[in-house]
């Protein structure tokens, strides 16, 4: 665990980081599009990198997905690349996301307990 402080909303144990590439020409549409993302709660923190085109997230899986961030970019006119590398990484990340939600909501079990009602202290 680290000490580093977190936006509200963004717990460390369920923290992901994304890295997509975007196919998009228009910088001040991608510029306009990383000020509407940032807004997002549970979004710890966005950039986007000129050069490379790439657009780097780091959020809390159980507060938000990547669809919430592609609707946004869908609303700025944006589209993810289409090279088979990004759209390989895009499912990745829905699946880890989903995973996370899920292993989020589910009670541990364990058969080590003792069974109620057998009045045996710990």
């Amino acid at each position: 665990m680290s000490n580093k402080e977190h936006r509200l909303g963004v717990s460390e144990i369920n923290l992901v980081t994304r890295h997509l590439k975007l196919d998009a020409s228009d910088l001040e549409g991608v510029h306009a599009a990383v000020a509407d993302i940032d807004k997002l709660f549970g979004l710890d923190n966005v950039s986007f990198d000129d050069k490379k085109r790439k657009l780097h997230l780091a959020y809390d899986a159980t507060r938000l997905c990547l669809d919430c961030v592609e609707e946004i970019l869908e609303k700025h006119a944006i589209e993810l690349s289409h090279d088979w590398w990004t759209r390989f990484k895009e499912e990745h990340y829905r699946f880890i996301d989903q995973n996370v939600k899920d292993n989020a909501k589910h009670e541990p079990w364990s058969c080590h307990q003792t069974p109620p009602g057998t009045g045996r202290k710990r």
